[in-house]
């Protein structure tokens, strides 16, 4: 399994950015993705940006990632899924 991780960026250029993740900056390879303007959010994955998010779509990522670490600690998680707890499950558009 695969897990891409939701980053910041803070500055950089088309090949590397630096870019934050809870206070820790690292390297981030942008040659899929392009230079994007600080601010701008990333899924990472082994070090390069593999693709732009939206805000939301980022705090949704870090939930997850954060509920996942609390279940797994034995701690309340379902907090960070209440995007998903509150509504009925949906197939995506393209399997509809």
């Amino acid at each position: 399994m695969c897990i891409g991780i939701p980053m910041q960026v803070v500055d950089g250029d088309e090949l590397t950015a630096r870019c934050k993740r809870h206070d820790v900056i690292s390297s981030i390879s942008m040659m899929l993705v392009g230079a994007q303007p600080p601010g701008t959010f990333v899924l990472t994955h082994l070090g390069s940006a593999i693709r732009v998010l939206d805000a939301d779509e980022a705090q949704a990522i870090d939930n997850a990632l954060k509920g996942l670490a609390e279940a797994v600690e034995g701690r309340n998680f379902e907090h960070l899924f209440a995007d998903l707890i509150s509504r009925e499950p949906e197939l995506p558009e393209h399997l509809r």
